[in-house]
């Protein structure tokens, strides 16, 4: 419970009876704040960032009064108001601070405290020692893949090794952290953030513009993501047929897609969904086999498409397609919309087009309401009406900073919200069809309100290998971030997606991915960039009943999986979770590269080529082993991880044992 406790010019913060602030009239304030501006350079949806600070001030509080839940606190600059909401959060905001739009607070912070957030994350979890810029960006670009390629070309094929923190981007950025003193910060601001984790006393948070913040408390972490997630929003749950077997990525027309899932299904591979992104069309450039973004059914490509949908769906198999925020120039829907003004425009009043990999496209201007329900109607014709189950809706990272919006705002301010708005138009499309419950739609960048409206995230594009910055292992920090932001469904490309000259997929490396996502919410293939290179579901015989077995497993899982979502729907309590959220270890506090799915499971991916062990902490419990069925109490352990054991473990006596654990 928080409560307000005012001496004199002292007002102290309590939780519980615990005092967790103190603001002195007598001290210098905790807040600064000041005037600056940022200049933007983005190519291919990757940023570099120069700011300027022109001024930067203390303020000084001049007077302290508080009530039972609210108290206010004068300063040189204007008024600072604190609000006690359901006695477990503050909200504090600024009335005055004109012309003023920079501000750093600084929270106290103990040594061996841990932070995390901020997004989506994939190279880290805990993030005390780093400064985390809070900006929404392409995170793979083709600086990192091709020091990659050189690298491997010269033989150096070192895993492990990590790209400096500072030059790393996220699609997926939130200003949100969450503390391991059982607190959260959440701000209001749609501008870029700083996080400084940097000093062992305090933390440093920046923001570009003045706004709005909370700061929640709980007893327990779940009681923290309950408080967070109440004020962000919550997933829905899951349609039911996404937990009935593995969604196969396919592409390559009609017949491609029905002799592939045939054959799956021969092989024995329970299949809920075929996943075509190129329902709409492909194009081959430089890159790989890419998309034609004219987010109309390509007849050509896939004849008879509607009465295959139909087919499959009588067996179970449901079919899913691709959209995303931008429009190929060379086709009709670009056409209509740049007609219509429904386009971003430049600062000459022109289509304003963004080069993705090798081709220019135009996007959607979601400031205009006129052109939102444009978009929402192709959805709800071209795509829920024609049948599709679900889709990825792709992109929203990269709008430009200087573009010229219907609305008048300031780009610089609307660029983080894009791909929230983004999943919006989605959910909405989605709503208004009547759809929800239905359909699953996943989306790979998001902001703030992205919780609240998307069904799924997916944490991709990652390189096709095991390098723990941008291949599989990078997917457990990516999944546990998004987590204690109060996103609490995400699953990633079984095989990951870039692939290019020499980084290729192996088979090894998509069994190890397909036994990581049998143990997430969603269990779904991906050709990737290049699908000629890269080992697919049906490389082998070996890969097909390696599939098999996984996919069942997958589908052994629904009820709990289920169990899981719904708790996530409802508390805000993730699906995959770190270890930390119910055990109060150090080292659970530390562990970035194994998961709780639920409560009751904990799953350690193989994360090195060739491994055939795997070290696994598992905190102080008693557990099972699935495959050995040996019991194991708290502690660092070896165990057995050839190809078709990914090391999981089951507390004794759940229901997870009764499905895991065969008699």
């Amino acid at each position: 419970m928080v409560k307000f406790v005012l001496n004199g010019r002292k007002l102290d913060i309590t939780v519980n009876g615990r005092t967790v602030y103190s603001i002195d009239t007598y001290k210098p304030a905790p807040l600064m704040v000041g005037k600056g501006e940022n200049a933007y350079s983005m190519s291919h949806g990757s940023f570099k960032i120069k700011e300027k600070i022109s001024e930067k001030y203390y303020v000084k509080i001049t007077d302290i009064a508080s009530s039972d839940e609210s108290a206010l606190i004068t300063t040189n600059y204007g008024n600072i108001q604190l609000d006690i909401e359901h006695k477990r959060r503050l909200r504090i905001s600024f009335d005055g601070f004109e012309g003023l739009n920079r501000m750093w607070l600084t929270l106290p912070a103990l040594k061996d405290e841990c932070v995390y957030g901020s997004g989506e994350i994939f190279s880290e979890f805990n993030l005390r020692g780093e400064n985390v810029n809070v900006w929404v960006a392409e995170h793979i670009n083709a600086a990192q893949v091709t020091k990659k390629l050189v690298r491997q070309v010269v033989g150096i094929k070192n895993t492990t090794r990590k790209q400096a923190f500072n030059k790393y981007e996220t699609y997926y950025a939130q200003p949100t952290f969450l503390s391991s003193r059982k607190y959260f910060y959440h701000s209001l601001t749609t501008a870029r953030s700083e996080f400084n984790f940097k000093d062992e006393s305090c933390h440093v948070i920046k923001t570009d513009e003045i706004a709005p913040f909370y700061i929640g408390f709980g007893d327990t972490f779940a009681d923290v993501m309950n408080n967070l997630t109440e004020l962000i929003g919550r997933q829905p749950e899951l349609p039911d047929w996404v937990y009935d077997g593995h969604i196969l990525g396919i592409q390559g027309g009609t017949d491609i897609m029905m002799s592939k899932i045939e054959n799956a299904v021969n092989h024995g591979i329970p299949v809920n969904g075929a996943w075509i992104q190129d329902w709409e069309g492909r194009r081959v450039t430089a890159v790989g086999k890419q998309l034609f973004w004219n987010w109309e059914w390509d007849k050509e490509l896939y004849p008879g498409l509607d009465v295959k949908i139909k087919e499959l769906g009588e067996r179970g198999i449901k079919v899913l397609g691709y959209i995303n925020p931008f429009l190929a120039v060379e086709k009709p829907l670009y056409k209509e919309a740049s007609e219509k003004g429904y386009t971003v425009k430049n600062k000459d009043g022109e289509d304003y087009y963004v080069t993705i990999t090798t081709f220019p496209a135009a996007m959607v201007d979601f400031t205009n309401p006129d052109a939102v329900e444009w978009l929402k109607g192709v959805i709800k014709k071209n795509m829920i009406d024609l049948g599709l189950s679900g889709w990825m809706a792709d992109f929203g990272e990269y709008l430009p900073t200087d573009a010229v919006l219907f609305s008048g705002e300031d780009a610089e301010l609307v660029h983080n919200t894009w791909p929230a708005r983004w999943a919006q138009i989605n959910r909405e499309a989605v709503e208004e069809a009547g759809k929800l419950g239905e359909i699953m739609f996943f989306t790979r960048a998001g902001f703030s309100n992205t919780p609240k409206y998307s069904t799924m995230m997916w944490c991709g594009d990652n390189h096709v290998d095991f390098s723990i910055d941008f291949g599989l292992p990078s997917v457990i920090p990516a999944m546990l971030s998004l987590s204690v932001c109060g996103f609490g469904l995400s699953h990633s490309d079984i095989g990951g997606y870039t692939s290019f000259f020499n980084l290729k997929r192996s088979e090894e490396l998509y069994m190890r991915w397909c036994e990581m996502n049998a143990f997430t919410p969603v269990m779904r293939g991906h050709e990737g960039l290049n699908p000629d290179i890269n080992a697919q579901h049906d490389a082998s015989e070996r890969v097909l009943k390696h599939g098999a077995k996984y996919a069942e497993l997958h589908t052994a899982l629904k009820p709990y999986l289920k169990d899981a979502v719904k708790e996530n729907a409802e508390t805000g309590l993730a699906v995959v979770r770190p270890l930390f959220f119910h055990y109060d270890e150090k080292e659970a506090y530390n562990e970035a590269y194994e998961y709780l799915l639920g409560r009751d499971i904990l799953v350690a991916p193989v994360l090195k080529q060739g491994a055939v062990t795997r070290e696994v902490y598992l905190p102080d419990d008693l557990w099972i082993h699935i495959w050995s069925k040996k019991e194991y109490r708290g502690g660092r352990h070896i165990v057995s991880a050839p190809i078709g054991r990914i090391p999981v473990f089951v507390r004794k006596g759940t229901e997870a044992e009764k499905i895991l654990i065969s008699e």
